[in-house]
């Protein structure tokens, strides 16, 4: 524990006062324990002081006491309270002395022990930290420089904390911004955990076998070492045989156990690579509808197997039987019981302490899995008539839906070589539309519906529009057709679908549709002009509330968006486009943290609380009231939208001078 005593200090800024000689000469200790606060001095200067070891052994148990109790520390351990605590300075600061200044790159976090701090933006005081609150972790975590001052509202003392990252041994372990439910204990938002952990530690041994192997002797091995798979080779590639293969194909007698271990096998077997985490291993067994993954070094050669059951309980168990329900539904109306599912899955995974973007790409894939099987069980004389592809767009495509998210859909076909089918096209894409309307899922309300005509065309006429949006971005629906469309995924016959995406290429776009293309990104604005509080609704059914989605995550996504138009590679998530804009020189690596942290942040709150709303039979919003929020939530927020307002305002003023000299 460093400890900057008052009395060298002041006496070096020159501030020594003689009337105050009495209180400058009192002992170090009479400052701890913390329950008296330094009268007396009027200075607004902020003083340096040196540093001071002789801290009573009661002291530090009064810091580690006290700093226990408080967010983001409350989750440490023994030994790193202790690393905390030894790193922990006091300083002292009268009534209007500036504690952190604005434009300056913080270095470290303030915790409030008495007294009182005022958070003033553009000469307005926005926020009041009281004792136990910490300052700071945002603009620390992206390195951006705060566009706000700290003061001290009255005289305060407070604790100085260099960046924990560096010297605590479980710094995920901080907890920065809280989620409380309507009930139950305060969830946060985790570092890693066990989803993030290597999926080769879960391999199990190979049984290999050959091709032309009796079905008989291969069940015989697999059963006499304990597994419930062996791996096919025939010279040419690789298969899995399950055991679920055995008791669907032997036990029925449509394989006889004489038979070929071939006839068995499904070729070629399913692979994920040894580095990949087990979320990774967990999300291509939902999409792919398998509960086997072969597990493969650099080279390419198997090490082991990994089966649904070894990654976890109850985060396998309900995704994977959605999904294989999805598989087995013969018509509608058992897909239909299938989604009924989801819901609760989602409430499970929550529960189970999985990381909110692991849950939005199961989520995501089963949705992927239902509309696939829609198509399937929906025969359409128009549709099979023609080669057409699928596509999702919206937070489906970017694979982070909440669980109210709509489905948003698009459609493209190919030019029919004569006449014109598209009539009777959208009407079979409405009678697919209708069909995921009984399994529960919601429809786009502002029309991005496959049926719709602006969202159900050929493949020239997909061409020929974005080619208009980027001559004259002014025409109606220009800029909000170009972000969907950015936003987009074929998930049938995906070479067809990438019709909507292939014209925001670099060369076939100018300065000027990239410059609209930003100022429709930077239009989303977060809540930042609030004095105490957030900018809310005044009126209507959302008064008194604050929309989390337009306000917090559309902010973030439009920019992630207009990185995706100008690289002209409209794949992946947000975080993982933002990741691309650092790469390119399009956002900073500081940026870019800020963007992603704060995602991650706003979209973990949303997902829980929606999930909150399911749990109690409410229907899911994206609208929070503030009051309904903890402390370190709402300021964490506050906080996080300041930061994108900041980063916005960055990229609004240089955006287009990042850019290549070509595309500008």
């Amino acid at each position: 524990m460093r400890i900057r005593p008052l009395p060298s200090l002041v006496a070096v800024a020159g501030c020594f006062d003689d009337d105050r000689a009495d209180l400058l000469a009192e002992p170090l200790d009479d400052l701890i324990p913390f329950g008296k606060t330094v009268p007396g001095r009027r200075s607004a200067a902020r003083h340096t002081r040196g540093r001071h070891t002789g801290a009573r052994e009661a002291g530090v148990k009064e810091f580690a006491d006290f700093l226990g109790e408080q967010p983001p520390f409350d989750a440490l351990d023994a030994d790193d309270m202790a690393r905390l605590v030894a790193h922990v300075e006091v300083e002292y600061f009268a009534a209007g002395a500036t504690v952190a200044p604005e434009d300056q790159p913080m270095t470290h976090l303030w915790v409030v022990r008495t007294g009182a701090l005022e958070v003033v933006d553009h000469g307005r005081v926005v926020d009041l930290l009281e004792a136990g609150d910490t300052y700071g972790h945002v603009w620390l975590l992206s390195g951006l420089p705060p566009p706000v001052r700290v003061r001290a509202h009255e005289e305060s003392l407070c604790l100085r904390i260099p960046d924990p990252r560096t010297f605590l041994a479980h710094p995920d372990r901080l907890r920065y911004a809280a989620v409380r439910p309507a009930a139950g204990p305060p969830r946060f938002v985790a570092g890693p955990g066990r989803a993030d952990l290597p999926l080769a530690r879960l391999a199990r041994p190979i049984v290999w076998c050959e091709a032309t192997d009796p079905v008989r002797d291969v069940a015989r091995r697999i059963g006499a070492a304990g597994l419930s798979c062996a791996l096919v080779y025939d010279g040419t590639a690789l298969g899995i045989v399950t055991d679920l293969d055995f008791r669907r194909e032997v036990a029925t007698g449509r394989v006889a156990v004489d038979d070929p271990i071939s006839a068995l096998a499904t070729v070629p077997a399913l692979t994920i690579d040894q580095d990949a985490t087990q979320a990774a291993g967990l999300l291509r067994m939902v999409e792919h509808g398998v509960h086997h993954l072969v597990v493969v070094g650099q080279s390419g050669a198997p090490t082991g197997v990994v089966r649904a059951v070894d990654l976890a309980q109850a985060d396998v168990r309900d995704p994977l039987l959605i999904r294989s329900a999805i598989d087995d539904a013969t018509d509608v109306d058992e897909l239909a019981e299938a989604c009924r599912l989801l819901p609760t899955a989602l409430v499970e995974l929550c529960d189970n302490g999985v990381a909110a973007a692991h849950i939005g790409a199961i989520h995501a894939a089963v949705v992927d899995a239902v509309v696939r099987r829609v198509l399937r069980l929906r025969h359409s004389p128009a549709l099979d008539a023609i080669r057409h592809s699928w596509v999702l767009l919206g937070s489906l495509a970017r694979r982070e839906p909440l669980p109210m998210s709509d489905v948003d859909t698009a459609l493209v076909w190919a030019d029919p070589p004569a006449g014109d089918p598209a009539d009777a096209i959208r009407a079979a894409a409405w009678e697919v539309l209708n069909d995921l309307r009984r399994c529960g899922f919601a429809l786009c309300a502002n029309g991005a519906n496959a049926h719709n005509p602006l969202f159900g065309r050929s493949r020239s006429q997909w061409i020929d529009a974005a080619w208009g949006w980027q001559r004259d971005p002014t025409q109606e629906n220009a800029l909000l057709l170009t972000a969907m469309v950015a936003d987009s995924r074929p998930l049938t016959d995906p070479e067809l679908g990438r019709a909507l995406t292939e014209n925001i290429r670099s060369h076939t776009r100018s300065g000027g549709f990239l410059r609209a293309v930003l100022d429709e990104a930077v239009g989303w604005r977060p809540p930042t002009g609030f004095v105490r509080d957030f900018v809310v609704q005044h009126s209507g059914e959302h008064r008194g509330q604050v929309d989390l989605k337009a306000g917090g995550l559309a902010p973030i996504v439009a920019l992630a968006r207009w990185i995706a138009i100008a690289s002209g590679d409209a794949s992946g998530t947000t975080v993982e486009r933002l990741r691309r804009g650092t790469a390119l020189g399009l956002l900073s690596t500081d940026e870019t943290d800020t963007l992603a942290g704060g995602f991650d942040g706003i979209y973990g709150l949303l997902l829980h609380r929606q999930v909150e709303a399911i749990r109690g039979g409410q229907a899911p919003s994206t609208y929070v009231t503030p009051g309904e929020l903890d402390t370190l939530t709402r300021r964490h927020l506050r906080e996080t939208f300041r930061a994108v307002a900041l980063v916005q305002a960055r990229v609004d003023r240089g955006g287009l001078h990042r850019l290549p000299d070509r595309e500008r």
